[in-house]
């Protein structure tokens, strides 16, 4: 399975080098191809991702004398950052909302900044020379990643696939450049950050999981013209294509997003990159085969972009289980010999390490059966590391904190299909989850160091196999929660492992540096070193920041002194030993629900139905439906106490509506049929059905309805409507979010948007949404979506709407919903 020659050599079996692993000795000089030291000039720090500096000015013995250096001006339009920093010549880079900024490195102040918004007032904060992009180009605006530097220029990736390069030092455009088809697809993409090296910017595009073939495209730094690109997915005549079926052109839309940062070893002359999954994500039946290059590492000429290797992680991939984060390229010893060396994380927490220049796998790796659906057309094996460890717990683990109604399926097991099928409709399997945030390496432990969260998702899925997102459905009360991991590069076995509460865990990829330190920040503010060896806390420093919206940090020198900054939110913060900044009051925290609570916009109404219509809007396949037999609708309703409460029976099961402790129950509802209940005293109330246990439903009984708010009912549901067209086929029609998209309910909501203003959460949306085309909507659209989100979030209608003035916008948000520490009947 390793390119053309070596396609049918590794079976059942792979045959991997005997291994004993020796980290090498650490280099000091400046080449982008060794650790960072002075400069961070790319997201992760060097051409091999490791996220590692070589400074040792913060240490051990010193980072208890670290304090807070500066902190930048806040982002325009109530943006904050996911991004990671680049430092270079004395300035740090990074995107936040619609803009890309300069920071003087350091004292924190504003150099530029660059609006790409195509229209509208510009803010006076940067210098002058910058201009727009013009309309003809399309919107977009900055992925989320990252920029890169290099040849005095800063690269940045769009949303609309566009490629922009603007001077270093003044923030103007130089040029511009439509990466892969122009006019661009939907959906097309620059999904990675820039990896930059030798005048040559290496890009990845995808947004794959929204039909697009994926591309890893080669640009000239001077001029932005394309060099190369290598189609992910196999076409007619190319190695590979014979994965995809003969009999239609599916593999033009097979997905194979290129989501994260390529490694680059111009030593070996190729480019190493790990291939999304492919699509329709969750409908094997569609598309027969293997389906190369998907869910794979790939190595690529460095100055061709043709194929040298590949490993493909998974086969057939039908849950979403691509590698999604950055190759590691790091130096090993194998049998007293130095070799290059690869490390990939697939998403179920196993490292897979390589050989680099062969493909090689260092561990072995053996082919096993695992569970079949016909229909699917599943993979009859995967493959599994022999003797390797993988951070997050197996299925085993899970098998006593699974709700009633449910069983427990493992990683393999298929999405079932809808009735009538005679898959098994009610399993829970783990969620493969070690995805979208960076590793780090550090050469001086030999460790990898990587997060993720475990979590269990309910495997069943729509009759449409272009419906984006299913495994679908809702499970109240599902345990979860983060871990942070450091694993032996030398024995691929887990050196130390700790738990992080789900409400703090936060999307930010570990910093190692040469001092023996760790540096991760968390969703309640507080910004920690660690002992990078034990996992022991070091340091720490509350931010006053909290919410879970950061970035990764990242270090660099100025002036003799080694500084430390991230993104917290909505500001750019830097770190340096005797700074003079000191840790800020800990934000309020909203009380932690535990997993145990109902998720999901609340209704009110007294008529609750027993089918579910959802639909999605996909950029190239229009709006997809989903009918579902297993979801009330709604699937939480608000009512005053004495309301008689009917379900109505509009789907093809029998249904009998029962409290889950037994309390109460209608008689059995047949198809076209309804039942009610009448209730008399206030709660919150878990139903389910009894034929089918594993449906659940939350109904809400008060005193009172509140109706004092700021925006009406009407206005909310045509939100809904615009929310389902427009947001949610990525923060999902629950508003519970994914991988890549946060939530819009909750906890989250309400850490991050608790003391802000409902003009904070318009400015964000308006400047922002949605990414393949920010700002396209109408003024009145937003406020209506902002509506919606505040019904959602529990906050009160009122008999008036939420306007576009002054008196709404500047309304505090004060999250509200049910009191859910309150004793709860039917739990």
């Amino acid at each position: 399975m390793r390119g053309h020659r070596r396609l049918a050599i590794f079976t059942l079996v792979l045959c991997a080098l005997p291994i004993s692993l020796v980290v090498g000795q650490q280099p000091g000089a400046q080449d982008m191809r060794l650790p960072a030291s002075r400069e961070w000039s790319s997201v992760s720090g060097d051409l091999n991702n490791s996220r590692f500096s070589s400074l040792t000015q913060i240490n051990l013995q010193t980072v208890k004398d670290l304090n807070g250096a500066w902190m930048s001006p806040k982002f325009s339009d109530s943006a904050t950052s996911r991004a990671t920093p680049v430092a270079k010549d004395g300035m740090l880079f990074i995107t936040a909302g619609t803009r890309i900024y300069a920071f003087d490195g350091k004292t924190g102040k504003t150099v530029w900044n660059y609006d790409t918004a195509p229209q509208g007032p510009r803010d006076s904060a940067g210098t002058g020379g910058q201009m727009y992009i013009a309309m003809a180009m399309g919107r977009g605006i900055p992925n989320a990643q990252g920029v890169a530097t290099g040849d005095g220029k800063v690269f940045v990736g769009m949303t609309n696939g566009r490629l922009l390069a603007l001077g270093e030092r003044t923030g103007e455009l130089e040029w511009s450049h439509q990466v892969g088809d122009d006019p661009p697809k939907p959906g097309q993409s620059i999904s990675s950050a820039p990896a930059y090296f030798d005048g040559v910017i290496y890009v990845g595009l995808g947004n794959g999981d929204y039909h697009v073939r994926g591309q890893m495209v080669a640009i000239d730094a001077k001029t932005g013209k394309e060099l190369w690109h290598f189609f992910t997915i196999p076409g007619p005549g190319e190695f590979g294509h014979e994965t995809w079926p003969k009999e239609d052109d599916v593999y033009k839309v097979g997905g194979g997003g290129v989501w994260q940062i390529a490694g680059v070893d111009p030593d070996l002359g190729m480019v190493f990159i790990v291939v999304g999954n492919p699509t329709p994500a969750y409908s094997g039946e569609v598309r027969a085969g293997n389906n190369l290059f998907t869910s794979s590492v790939l190595a690529l000429d460095i100055k061709t972009g043709k194929l040298r290797w590949h490993y493909q992680a998974i086969h057939h991939d039908i849950w979403d289980v691509d590698i999604a984060t950055p190759l590691i390229l790091y130096d090993a010893q194998v049998n007293g010999k130095p070799l290059k060396a690869l490390g990939a994380m697939r998403p179920d927490g196993y490292l897979f390490l390589f050989d680099r220049q062969t493909g090689k796998p260092l561990i072995p790796i053996e082919e096993k059966p695992v569970p079949q659906n016909t229909f699917q057309k599943t993979s009859a094996t995967q493959p599994f590391l022999v003797g390797a460890e993988s951070i997050l717990p197996d299925c085993s683990w899970w098998k006593d904190k699974i709700p009633a109604g449910f069983t427990l399926g493992c990683t393999f097991q298929p999405p079932s299909m809808p009735p009538p099928s005679s898959d098994p409709p009610n399993i829970l399997a783990p969620r493969t989850s070690v995805r979208f945030i960076p590793m780090s390496y550090s050469p001086q432990t030999g460790y990898f160091y990587a997060l993720a969260s475990a979590n269990l998702e309910w495997r069943h899925r729509a009759d449409d196999p272009y419906y984006a997102f299913g495994p679908t459905g809702r499970v109240p009360g599902l345990k979860n929660f983060g871990l942070i991991a450091a694993i032996d590069a030398r024995t691929d076995k887990i050196a130390w492992k700790k738990d992080i509460p789900f409400s703090i865990f936060m999307r930010a990829a570990p910093l190692t540096t040469a001092g023996g330190l760790m540096f991760h920040d968390w969703g309640d503010g507080n910004f920690q070193a660690y002992n990078a060896k034990t996992g022991e806390v070091a340091w720490q420093f509350q931010t006053g920041v909290a919410g879970g919206i950061g970035g990764a940090a990242i270090s660099y020198e100025l002036d003799g002194e080694q500084y430390i900054a991230l993104s917290v939110g909505p500001s750019l913060c830097a770190f340096k030993l005797n700074g003079s900044l000191k840790p800020l009051p800990a934000p309020n925290m909203p009380p932690s629900t535990g997993g145990e609570l109902f998720t999901g916009p609340i209704t009110d109404t007294n008529q609750i139905e027993t089918m579910t219509l959802d639909h999605v809007t996909l950029w190239q396949t229009g709006v997809r439906y989903y009918i579902d037999q297993f979801e009330f609708n709604p699937y939480r309703a608000r009512v005053k106490v004495g309301s008689r409460v009917t379900w109505v029976n509009n789907g093809n099961l029998v249904h009998t509506i029962m409290a889950q402790d037994g309390s109460w129950t209608t008689q059995r509802i047949t198809p076209s049929d309804e039942g009610s209940v009448t209730f008399d005293k206030p709660g919150t109330y878990t139903y389910i059905s009894k034929e089918h246990p594993w449906m659940y439903g939350q109904l809400i009984v008060v005193s009172e309805i509140p109706h004092d708010g700021s925006y009406s009912d009407e206005q909310a549901n045509r939100g809904k409507a615009l929310f389902g067209q427009n947001c949610s086929s990525c923060h999902m029609q629950d508003l519970s979010g994914n991988a890549a998209a946060p939530s819009l309910i909750g906890e989250t909501f309400a850490t991050h948007w608790g003391q802000g203003t409902i003009g904070d959460i318009y400015n964000r949306i308006r400047t922002t949404m949605p990414q393949s085309s920010p700002g396209s909507l109408n003024p009145q659209n937003y406020i209506d979506i902002v509506a919606f989100l505040l019904q959602s979030n529990g906050l009160p209608s009122g008999n008036e709407e939420l306007k576009n003035d002054e008196n709404g916008l500047k309304t505090m948000v004060k999250p509200s919903n049910v009191d859910f520490s309150a004793p709860q009947r039917g739990r």
